[in-house]
């Protein structure tokens, strides 16, 4: 443990990210390299008698501004887990003391904003250090052994555009189809919005490789007998919890309910891995209501934040999303 402590803090971290199970999917060692790069992310530890009681991992991006990273819900402060017999108090008073810790190593950042892991329950050290916070929402399935419960729990809606692609529109679902055909449906869902995707959509292709590469994620696609793509999903999972991370649909095929039933599979295949599944919520009212009939507990999450970014950061941050769109 000595020559753990020895090493730099990102060093330490990786070997924490190769023993520690309940470090969320989205703050391992891996994920940051692939959507920050490898040199444009820290972490904060704090020590205590050589053991980490406290991560936190963030993007940086600009040298004095810590933000969200594309394709990323979710990162914030990970403390080991406590065991059943220690008082919750104890519990929140060492935490809050950690946060306070933390806090006082960000002091040098202009500009803070990160959505928490919806565990991370106790935003009050930031509060009394004049953060602001936002209330977000996901939905979490936690009966993927059962999936007739889950079945049950879904909305009628739900249920009806699942038959309704398996029974009219003879929708077949398969796994491992080619990130293109993906890349151009989800292109399709932004269209339709007549939205502009603000995500690299390289970040999201790398991660597609990346995970397909270490078994952690896939993509399902449902398809008609003509051959023709009508939606499709990317999933991502730990045994903590899956994710999902992203999907679309064919513009002209969105009413044959072969969304739903893409990732009802998906969520069906991800319960082999996983303990929960995490449809990441949205703010949108559509899209929320999507996820929402699924049947899953809304959770609430917080998103922090301290600090503008300058006129001229926010001109470079546009620049490169710019330059980064045409390369």
């Amino acid at each position: 443990m000595g020559l753990f402590r020895l090493m730099s803090a990102k060093e330490a971290y990786r070997k924490l990210c190769q023993t520690e199970e309940s470090i969320p999917v989205f703050s391992r060692d891996w994920w940051l390299d692939t959507v920050c790069g490898t040199e444009n992310w820290e972490v904060i530890l704090i020590w205590e008698k050589n053991t980490i009681q406290a991560a936190f991992p963030y993007y940086l991006l600009r040298p004095h501004l810590i933000s969200m990273p594309f394709y990323t819900q979710t990162m914030g402060i990970w403390f080991p887990p406590f065991s059943d017999d220690t008082k919750y108090i104890s519990v929140q008073e060492h935490r809050q003391s950690l946060c306070n810790q933390i806090i006082e190593q960000l002091k040098p950042y202009k500009s803070f904003w990160q959505n928490f892991h919806y565990e991370f329950t106790d935003w009050l050290p930031f509060y009394w250090n004049n953060y602001l916070q936002t209330t977000r929402y996901t939905y979490l399935l936690k009966s993927l052994d059962h999936p007739d419960r889950m079945w049950e729990n879904m909305s009628q809606h739900t249920r009806r555009n699942i038959k309704k692609a398996v029974e009219k529109f003879h929708i077949t679902v398969k796994q491992g189809i080619p990130i293109g055909e993906f890349m151009r449906v989800y292109a399709q869902t932004f269209e339709r919005q007549n939205k502009k995707n603000t995500q690299d959509t390289k970040v999201l292709q790398r991660l597609i490789e990346v995970c397909r590469e270490r078994k952690q994620g896939d993509l399902w696609g449902g398809y008609d007998p003509q051959g023709q793509l009508h939606a499709a999903v990317f999933i991502v999972w730990q045994k903590q919890s899956a994710y999902y991370l992203a999907g679309g649909g064919n513009q002209a095929l969105r009413n044959s309910g072969a969304h739903s039933l893409v990732l009802w599979e998906a969520i069906q295949y991800a319960a082999g891995y996983s303990d929960v599944f995490d449809l990441e919520g949205s703010m949108i009212p559509g899209v929320e209501r999507f996820f929402r009939e699924f049947g899953g507990i809304q959770t609430p999450y917080f998103s922090i934040q301290k600090g503008k970014p300058s006129l001229f950061d926010r001109i470079i941050i546009k620049l490169n999303k710019y330059f980064s769109s045409k390369s």
